[in-house]
């Protein structure tokens, strides 16, 4: 099988430091490689390397003939005074892209829930993400090249990326930290450290059995790192039948490797520690209503937390989850009802933001100056002990907090939380700019935790790592447990959304019942033709109005009442040509 990209000793450094020393490899057509290491260690280096984004230092990066590279960045390059219509669809109306079943799937999925018509300059991070997704996804490559993908997407949305990549016939390398995905979709692992690249055959499963059998090989592989391999490889042989499956190849060796490592947490033994540090009462949710703005997130629900519980929450963007975060830990008031905290709790909030931090702060003096030393289930541990176990050591003890990255700062401010000696622990998306190793050691030092813990993550590995119940918001103003975990959501979202699609208007989608055809020359024929033509002519001067609208943004520049007032009569438009196009398809199903 011929190569798309082939690297020749190639070497990149930024500075004194190298990241990439030397390295040779190939990428062949139609092969999924998914990209690990940690923070810092060049795994995006080596994506704009191989892309030709970035020139190397020395060797030789070549491309097949005609090759086309579609590549996501973790930054997009949208405009923002396109409409996300322009962005994604080239400006094509919905009658043009609807008609490709592709397309429509795409946008129906990614886009679900963002007008085709409202400005890019208006969008949240996470709707940007999926407008650059999209885009990329809709067009034809022979390289797919992702950076972060699953960021700002939720379970769903993850679920339904991993699927339809699988039935691309596209080459893909995907840097992501969500192991869940990487099983999903890739079939080889690369492993970026030290300037090296090591290559792996299967997804993340199968990597972390190799990698843990060459540690175990080699006698000047470190104590900790390589007992962190075998935790981990535990899990994944002892965990739900479906991860169980994804190494199908030295199971015997596995067993071998495993065969004296305990489970992941003994959870009664947990439970007793957390209820003597607890009492029997946490927090108690009780008939509670949570209205935000227009929304009714909760309707009479009422919920228990009890000591050492440890609880995942899932539901689409917009469903709730950080809202009720904010209403355990009291900075969000209920609407109705009423939410008891426990007297002995000392509760801490993990949230998305990074802004709590100082940047003229250094990282050891600004550690110890919450705790010097804290205490866990298995003894005392100082404050650079901690650093270290989460990998801050040598200069970036000093390091300004300002001159970290997202990642380390988000490793940063866990690490600050932690040290406070916390007995609940809610946390808000955790995995984000998190690298599997860091991963890995808050996974281990979640093991060990007595308390509370309540996690909002997209992240299914970790959720399934970590907690022992899942809990949905399904829009239905409860909070529901779910036995069956994240599949269980999966499969009941689905049962809801195949329910409401003869309910739902789809201009773009099929008829539930047969429509009937006008017969050749009839005068329901010509009546139709007549329609189709008037309403062409409709579009049309729908489609130059909007023109017209666009031109005037992109002169409004940084007037942000104009561009608002704008938005809003494109809007309008939008409005109409909907109305049009849903008249025109009917008429268009006469002549079918």
């Amino acid at each position: 099988m011929s190569n798309l990209v082939n690297l020749e000793r190639v070497s990149k450094a930024y500075g004194v430091r190298p990241l990439l020393s030397e390295v040779s490899l190939g990428i062949s057509v139609g092969e999924r490689i998914g990209v690990v290491g940690r923070n810092g260690d060049g795994k995006t280096t080596l994506l704009e390397v191989m892309t030709g984004q970035v020139p190397p230092d020395s060797g030789r990066v070549s491309h097949s003939r005609g090759l086309l590279v579609g590549f996501l960045h973790q930054h997009d390059a949208l405009v923002d005074t396109h409409s996300v219509r322009e962005a994604v669809l080239a400006g094509r109306a919905d009658h043009e892209w609807a008609a490709d079943p592709r397309t429509r799937e795409i946008v129906e999925e990614l886009l679900a829930g963002v007008s085709l018509d409202r400005a890019v300059l208006g969008l949240s991070g996470g709707e940007r993400r999926r407008c650059a997704l999209a885009a990329l996804l809709l067009g034809e490559h022979d390289l797919i090249v992702l950076d972060e993908p699953t960021n700002h997407l939720d379970v769903e949305a993850v679920d339904w990326l991993a699927r339809h990549l699988a039935a691309r016939s596209s080459a893909l390398v995907v840097v992501t930290h969500d192991r869940w995905f990487l099983d999903a979709v890739c079939e080889s692992t690369w492993e970026v450290h030290d300037g090296a690249v090591d290559a792996y055959d299967g997804g993340y499963a199968a990597y972390v059995l190799a990698r843990a059998e060459r540690q175990r090989q080699s006698a000047a592989t470190e104590e900790r790192r390589l007992n962190l391999a075998r935790k981990e490889l535990a899990w994944l042989r002892r965990g739900p039948p479906a991860r169980t499956s994804k190494p199908k190849f030295r199971i015997d060796a596995a067993n071998a490797l495993i065969e004296d490592v305990p489970p992941p947490r003994d959870r009664f033994e947990l439970q007793r520690f957390a209820t003597q540090r607890l009492g029997k009462d946490v927090i108690d949710v009780e008939d509670v209503d949570l209205v935000r703005g227009e929304r009714v997130l909760l309707r009479h629900a009422t919920w228990r937390l009890g000591p050492g519980d440890r609880v995942g929450i899932v539901g689409v963007n917009g469903a709730g989850k950080t809202s009720v975060l904010g209403l355990l830990d009291g900075s969000l008031a209920p609407s109705a009802g009423r939410v008891r905290h426990g007297r002995t709790i000392a509760l801490q909030h993990l949230t998305q933001a990074l802004d709590d931090l100082d940047p003229e702060g250094r990282v050891l003096p600004t550690l110890e100056s919450v705790r010097r030393v804290t205490r866990t289930t298995t003894g005392e541990i100082t404050a650079s002990s901690m650093l270290e176990r989460f990998g801050f050591s040598g200069d970036r003890l000093t390091t300004r907090i300002g001159d970290l990255s997202g990642g380390e700062r988000r490793r940063f401010q866990l690490l600050r939380l932690l040290m406070t000696e916390p007995n609940v622990l809610l946390l808000d998306e955790p995995t984000n700019d998190l690298d599997i190793d860091t991963l890995n050691v808050l996974e281990d030092f979640l093991d060990g935790w007595p308390g509370t813990l309540v996690v909002v993550s997209h992240d299914r590995y970790f959720l399934e790592r970590v907690t022992d119940s899942v809990w949905a918001l399904l829009g239905d103003g409860q909070i529901s447990m779910l036995p069956g975990g994240v599949e269980e959501y999966l499969q009941r979202r689905a049962a809801e959304l195949a329910a409401a699609v003869p309910a739902v208007p789809a201009p773009a989608s099929a008829p539930v019942t047969a429509v009937a055809k006008a017969r050749p020359g009839s005068a329901e024929e010509r009546a139709a033709r007549k329609t189709l033509t008037r309403l062409d002519k409709q579009l049309e001067r729908i489609g130059e109005q909007e023109a017209a609208l666009n031109a005037a943004i992109v002169e409004a520049g940084q007037d942000y009442e104009r561009l608002a007032a704008l938005a809003a009569e494109l809007q309008v438009l939008g409005a109409q040509r909907d109305e049009v196009e849903s008249e025109w398809l009917a008429a268009a199903e006469l002549l079918d």
